[in-house]
């Protein structure tokens, strides 16, 4: 009967007990805790609420909500319900094999009108008090190289109406282009003066900008940005972006409250996006730095080590 007990206490009864009856090896005679790595991908694999690899299709690799993605002609027909399977057909955005961060992704080559998008809320984990979530995903692009004028939301969290709220990443409108993560509530929470966006003080505005970029066309970039405390009504919101596993900084202070209809909610891709777009992952909770750092040193795609 082989004994199962963790810790010092069990590695040292192995070596006595394979001592003793001169055979077998430690191993037989113990299970050792997992390692540190090992807890922190279970944690994340328990909390994983969405993954597209876009290795074996358009479609999510896991979903606890509707893993198709669809397309429409605008946001507002979006909204109405007017949407097809699979990307628009202007040929805007490509799934190219093999050229992705590991196997496939999605290639934006134009700005164009069509949205692509999965269905929310329960890909991305909402809950209509105390919400918290992360994402994780890469990129290919040089902003000031690749880009058309005009802001560009890589990946959004959105409802059914700007004026709602909205959790996205950007790259500000004009040359040298920022990045930005903005941790947006109902607007008049956060501007009830209705200010123009950019004529607000920088640190008044619910998000962290970044300047010096890492993005080039040649490599992959991995961002992660992570929300806890949205729709508690609070000045609590936390907002964290990461930026190939590097903390770039942090939102705080903030009412995140948003105004969806839940049923309305998408995790839109690629607005006024030129570049790559690959392994996109969803948290139901604030994932910690450490594993920020973790997926972006990961040598695999991560539906293969979270499996």
């Amino acid at each position: 009967m082989k004994l199962k007990w963790e810790g010092a206490q069990a590695a040292l009864l192995g070596v006595a007990l394979a001592a003793a009856t001169g055979c077998g090896t430690l191993s037989e005679y113990t299970t050792f805790p997992p390692s540190a790595d090992d807890r922190v991908e279970r944690a994340m694999r328990d909390s994983l609420t969405f993954y597209a690899s876009f290795d074996r299709g358009l479609n999510a690799d896991f979903a606890k909500g509707d893993p198709i993605l669809y397309s429409a002609p605008s946001s507002g027909e979006r909204n109405a319900g007017v949407a097809l399977p699979g990307l628009p057909g202007e040929g805007h955005v490509e799934a190219l094999l093999g050229q992705g961060r590991f196997g496939g992704s999605l290639q934006w080559t134009k700005k164009a009108k069509p949205v692509v998008f999965f269905r929310g809320p329960e890909n991305m984990g909402y809950r209509p008090e105390d919400w918290s979530a992360s994402v994780s995903l890469w990129m290919r692009i040089d902003p000031d190289e690749d880009l058309e004028p005009g802001y560009c939301d890589p990946f959004q969290f959105v409802g059914e109406a700007w004026g709602g709220g909205a959790f996205f990443i950007e790259f500000t409108k004009a040359n040298p282009r920022h990045f930005r993560f903005v941790q947006m509530a109902i607007t008049e929470i956060w501007n009830p003066t209705g200010a123009k966006y950019e004529a607000i003080p920088l640190g008044q505005r619910p998000l962290v900008q970044v300047e010096d970029l890492p993005f080039r066309s040649e490599q992959w970039t991995h961002v992660v940005f992570t929300f806890e405390h949205a729709n508690t009504g609070q000045k609590d919101g936390v907002g964290r972006l990461y930026l190939n596993g590097e903390y770039q900084g942090a939102i705080a202070g903030f009412n995140s409250k948003v105004g969806w209809t839940p049923d309305k909610a998408a995790i839109n891709l690629g607005l006024n996006y030129i570049g790559g777009l690959d392994e996109i992952a969803v948290f139901d909770r604030a994932l910690s730095a450490e594993e920020a750092k973790l997926l972006y040193e990961a040598d695999e795609p991560f539906g293969e080590w979270a499996d």
